[in-house]
């Protein structure tokens, strides 16, 4: 069961003034970054609409002030935030696209163990045995014909695209 008073980092409850208190700086300064993009307030409901910082955005005005300190343009801390924010987005994909490596290795895995078992019952039934049925490639029913009446009525016919043994030569 989740907390319904829980809030997020992301939650706007700060305002302007607690916000600038938290931060370290004056509430004009963080009127200033964000009328230049640097950070982006929530806006509270009513007439006044007054901006609601979350401690997120408390966090970003102090790497910004921290930047800024260091001799960065407001223009370079806004290109950093903006490549800092691709960087963590490629980190996402970049864990989700191992995680589904993970996976599919794994099912990689079984299919090799469910192909290794069925060659060995099929070498212990031999050439002529059948395992399951199998669907002539090109017209998707099951294999018919001399080829096929010779290899038994579940592999296809020699030759024919679901085959798997080699051509005879």
């Amino acid at each position: 069961m989740t907390n319904p008073y829980a809030i997020s980092d992301d939650t706007p409850v700060y305002v302007i003034s607690v916000a600038a208190e938290l931060s370290g700086m004056h509430p004009q300064t963080l009127r200033h970054y964000d009328r230049q993009g640097l950070v982006s307030p929530g806006r509270s409901a009513g007439r006044g609409r007054g901006r609601r910082y979350s401690l997120r955005d408390v966090l970003v005005l102090r790497e910004v002030q921290r930047l800024s300190q260091a001799g960065i343009s407001l223009p370079g801390i806004k290109r950093i935030m903006e490549l800092e924010g691709e960087l963590d987005q490629y980190r996402a994909a970049l864990t989700e696209m191992a995680a589904e490596m993970a996976q599919l290795r794994t099912e990689l895995e079984s299919t090799r163990a469910v192909a290794a078992r069925l060659a060995g019952l099929l070498r212990s039934r031999g050439a002529g045995g059948t395992l399951v049925p199998v669907r002539d490639g090109r017209t998707g029913g099951p294999a018919t014909g001399p080829a096929a009446r010779e290899a038994g009525p579940d592999l296809p016919a020699a030759g024919t695209a679901g085959d798997p043994r080699p051509e005879a030569g």
